[in-house]
């Protein structure tokens, strides 16, 4: 049985530059982490092999060569294998291109039956489209906003999943994908011995040329049909005024510059 889950690195800060012409995040040089969501899918993923004998955890990643910590930091939470995606190429995807990239380095990765793991979004996007996505790409069943898992057998996956008036239980046949939310574990810190045993362990990389699918129009900005016209990040207004003089005064011109504002009628 294997266990895939699919995570990503995402700025460690709100300050990120953004390239105007491109409209994506400019990463180089940014701290970043492992999207907070993607720690739940992992901890899911441990899990599940924990209790399933034979089976094992591979963690994929698509990104710049630097996302290779966030692999690093996946064996230390005790994965048996680690993908890194990268290629110049794959750069500026939207999310469908995204999926398509990540469906075919799975299938590069010679994976048939097991499940598939994402957290339920990320947080520099937000869109929680990618996951699904990879689903449709593969022909498999998915499920999102999975807060249980309550059976894991050879042949399905039992789940709770939360709707917005309602909850679910559903049965999934193998091979299938699920998006977790953050409700479902409480994730692991990272080992210190597990951290020694990876220190010289080589991350597979993956390119362009490795998978199937080897037409560079389907991928990067060539193969994303969301184009973004502008993006900025918001404004912040850090003016201020110091009024001094008589409090009645004050008080008048007060209550005149906050109707001024509008924020009185």
């Amino acid at each position: 049985m294997k266990i895939i889950v699919c995570i990503k690195q995402v700025p460690g800060t709100t300050q990120v530059d953004i390239d105007e012409e491109t409209g994506v995040l400019k990463r180089d040089g940014v701290e970043s982490k492992i999207n907070p969501y993607d720690l739940y899918a992992l901890e899911t993923a441990l899990r599940l092999k924990a209790g399933c004998p034979g089976a094992s955890v591979t963690a994929i990643t698509m990104g710049p060569p630097q996302a290779e910590q966030s692999l690093r930091e996946a064996l230390m939470m005790g994965v048996d294998d680690v993908m890194l995606v990268s290629d110049r190429r794959f750069a500026g995807a939207d999310v469908l291109a995204t999926a398509h990239t990540l469906s075919q380095a799975i299938l590069a990765d010679g994976w048939e039956t097991g499940v598939i793991l994402c957290g339920q979004q990320t947080t520099d996007g937000d869109t929680a489209q990618v996951g699904p996505e990879i689903a449709e790409f593969l022909g498999i069943p998915h499920a999102a906003n999975v807060t249980a898992i309550q059976d894991f057998s050879a042949g399905a996956l039992t789940a709770r999943v939360d709707l917005p008036a309602t909850e679910e239980i559903i049965r999934i046949p193998l091979p299938c994908l699920v998006c977790v939310n953050k409700d479902i574990h409480t994730p692991r810190l990272p080992s210190y011995t597990l951290k020694k045993a990876s220190r010289g362990r080589k991350v597979r990389m993956v390119t362009l040329a490795d998978l199937p699918d080897s037409d560079p129009a389907h991928y990067g900005l060539n193969g994303s049909p969301t184009q973004v016209i502008r993006i900025f990040p918001p404004e912040h207004h850090v003016e201020h005024e110091r009024w001094e003089g008589d409090p009645e005064a004050l008080a008048g011109r007060l209550y005149d510059n906050l109707r001024a504002e509008k924020f009185l009628a």
